[in-house]
C-alpha cells in the first residue's frame, strides 16, 4: 500500500497502534509505581515524579515545532515534494537543539531557588533533589529534538514506528527506576539511567528516520523556513501551555475551597473516566497527519468524508461504555473503591462520564483546524474557554461541591466542542447532512434503544448478584454490537475492521 494513501484501512492501522501505544505505558505504570514507592519512599518519589513534571512541561516550550514538523512534512509528501523535507526538519531540529539548550541553561539557574522556595523539599534530601534536577535539565535539548524527528514519522503515516519509539520512551521513565531498585542503585543514578536510555533511543530514532528518507543523511537546515514553521507553532504552543491549566485547575480549586479529602474523592472517578480520552486520542494522532497531507493537495471532499466518518466512529466506541458508567457508577466505585466512594462520588463519575463523549467528539474538529493550518483558533478558544472555565468552576464548586467541579468540566468540554464545531463547520463548509445517513439515524434509535434496554434491565435486577447483572448486560451489549455491525457500519468500515483484526 502507498503510505501517502488516505485510507480506512491504514487510519484504523494507525489508530490501534496508537492506542496499544498510550495503553502500555499505563500498564506498565500501574504495576511497576507500588514497587517503586515502596522502595523509594514517599518522598524521594516525589522528586522523581516532579523529575518527570519538569522534563514534561518544558516540552511544551517548544515553540510548537514538532507538530510544525509533522504538518509541513505530510504536506511536502503528498505533494510530492521530498525535496523539501530535509530543509524542513533540521531547520526544526537545529531550532529545537538550540531551545533546549537555553532550557538547560535557565533550568539550572533556577534550581537551587525551586528547591529552597518553591518545593517542600525535606533538608536531608535537598542535595539530593538538586543533583535529580539537573540531571532532568540536561535532558531537555534531547526531548525537543526528539519530538521533531518522532514528528517526520507521523507524517509519513508509520505509526507502527512512533509508537514503538513512544512506547520505549514512556516505559522507561518507570521501568528504569523499577529495575535500577532491584540492582541497588540511588535515585541520582536511576536518573542518570533514565537519560541515557532515551538518548540512546534518540539515536536510533534519527537512524530510522535517516533510512525512510536517505536525503536526510545531508544537514540542510534553511533558516528561511523558520518563520513559517514558527507562525503555525507558536499556537500550537499557546494550546500546549493553556491545556495543562485547563486539566488540572479543578483539582486545585477543590483542594482551596473545600478540602484534601474531596481532591481525592473527586480524582478518583476523574482519573477513571479521563482515560478512555486514548481512545478518540489515538485517532486524533492519525487524523492529523491525514487532515495535513489532504489539505495539501487540496482534497475537500475526501477532508470532510474522513471527519464525518470519524465523528460516526467516536459515537459508536464510546457511547456504550459512558452508558455503562451513568447507570452503574455506584457499582463500579462501589467494587473499586469501597462504599465511601460509592457513595460521595458516583454523582461525580456519571457528569464527567457526559462530559467524556462531549471531549470526545472535540476531537475531531480539534485535529482538523490544527491539521489544515489554523491552530490560532484552538489557541483562541483555548484563551476564552479559561476565563469562562475558571469563573464557571469557581461558582459551581463553592455551591455543589465536587459534583459542580465535574459540571463545570462537562460543560468546559462541552462548549470546547460546540466552538470548534462551528469553525470547522464554518471555515470548511462542512455540512451536518453528511451525518444524516441510514446508519448514523439506525445507531441513534439502537442507542436510544440501548439506554432504554439497561435503564429497565437495571431497575429489574437491582436485588440480583452483581454477577448476574454483569452477564446480563454483556449479553445486551453484544446484541447492541451486533445490530451496529449489521445495519449500522458500511462496507467500507467492515473491511478497514475485518483488516485490523486480520492485522495484515
Amino acid at each position: 500500500m502507498n503510505l501517502l494513501e488516505i485510507k480506512s484501512d491504514l487510519l484504523a492501522r494507525n489508530t490501534l497502534f496508537n492506542l496499544i501505544g498510550q495503553a502500555v505505558p499505563i500498564i506498565i505504570g500501574v504495576i511497576t509505581i507500588p514497587f517503586i514507592i515502596k522502595r523509594l519512599g514517599p518522598e524521594r518519589f516525589g522528586i522523581l515524579s516532579l523529575s518527570w513534571i519538569i522534563l514534561g512541561y518544558f516540552t511544551i516550550f517548544d515553540l510548537g515545532l514538532g507538530r510544525a514538523t509533522t504538518k509541513y512534512v505530510a504536506e511536502a509528501l503528498a505533494k510530492r515534494e521530498e525535496d523539501c523535507v530535509p530543509h524542513i526538519v533540521w531547520t526544526a531540529v537545529t531550532v529545537q537543539g538550540i531551545f533546549g539548550i537555553a532550557g538547560t541553561f535557565f533550568m539550572l539557574s533556577i534550581s537551587s531557588f525551586l528547591i529552597h522556595n518553591i518545593f517542600k523539599i525535606p533538608l536531608n534530601l535537598v542535595e539530593e533533589a538538586k543533583t535529580v534536577i539537573s540531571l532532568m535539565a540536561l535532558s531537555i535539548p534531547v526531548a525537543l529534538v526528539f519530538r521533531s524527528f518522532l514528528g517526520v514519522l507521523e507524517a509519513r503515516q508509520r505509526f507502527d514506528l512512533v509508537n514503538i519509539i513512544k512506547t520505549s520512551a514512556s516505559s522507561i521513565t518507570f521501568f528504569m527506576p523499577f529495575m535500577g531498585l532491584i540492582a541497588g542503585f540511588n535515585l541520582p543514578v536511576i536518573i542518570m539511567l533514565i537519560i541515557s536510555s532515551i538518548f540512546v533511543l534518540l539515536i536510533v530514532l534519527v537512524r530510522i528516520n535517516f533510512r525512510i528518507f536517505p536525503n536526510l543523511k545531508k544537514y540542510s537546515a534553511s533558516f528561511a523556513l523558520f518563520p513559517k514553521l514558527l507562525a503555525y507553532g507558536s499556537w500550537i504552543m499557546v494550546s500546549n501551555i493553556i491545556s495543562p491549566i485547563l486539566t488540572f485547575l479543578d483539582r486545585f480549586l477543590i483542594v482551596s475551597l473545600l478540602s484534601i479529602s474531596a481532591v481525592g474523592y473527586y480524582a478518583a472517578p476523574y482519573e477513571v473516566v479521563t482515560r478512555l480520552s486514548i481512545i478518540p486520542a489515538s485517532l486524533s494522532i492519525t487524523l492529523f497527519p491525514a487532515f495535513s497531507a489532504l489539505k495539501g493537495i487540496m482534497e475537500d471532499e475526501k477532508i470532510k468524508m474522513l471527519f464525518f466518518r470519524s465523528i460516526k466512529y467516536i459515537i459508536l466506541a464510546l457511547t456504550p461504555i459512558v452508558l455503562i458508567l451513568i447507570f452503574f457508577s455506584k457499582e463500579i466505585l462501589q467494587t473499586w473503591l469501597g462504599t465511601d466512594f460509592a457513595t460521595t462520588s458516583a454523582k461525580v463519575l456519571q457528569v464527567l462520564a457526559i462530559g467524556v463523549l462531549a471531549n470526545a467528539l472535540a476531537y475531531i474538529p480539534y485535529s482538523l483546524l490544527q491539521g489544515t493550518g489554523r491552530p490560532d483558533i484552538t489557541a483562541k478558544f483555548h484563551i476564552l474557554e479559561l476565563v469562562f472555565y475558571a469563573i464557571l468552576a469557581f461558582l459551581l464548586i463553592n455551591n455543589l461541591g465536587i459534583t459542580g467541579a465535574a459540571l463545570a468540566w462537562t460543560l468546559r468540554v462541552s462548549l470546547d466542542l460546540l466552538l470548534l464545531s462551528l469553525a470547522s463547520t464554518r471555515i470548511y463548509r462542512l455540512s451536518i447532512k453528511m451525518l444524516n445517513t441510514k446508519e448514523i439515524k439506525l445507531a441513534i434509535v439502537t442507542f436510544f434503544l440501548l439506554t432504554v434496554v439497561i435503564y429497565g434491565a437495571k431497575s429489574l435486577t437491582t436485588r440480583l448478584p452483581l454477577l448476574f447483572q454483569s452477564m446480563l448486560f454483556l449479553t445486551i451489549l453484544f446484541l447492541f454490537d451486533f445490530i451496529l455491525w449489521k445495519k449500522a457500519l458500511d462496507n467500507a468500515d467492515k473491511k478497514a475492521i475485518i483488516k485490523l483484526i486480520k492485522f495484515h
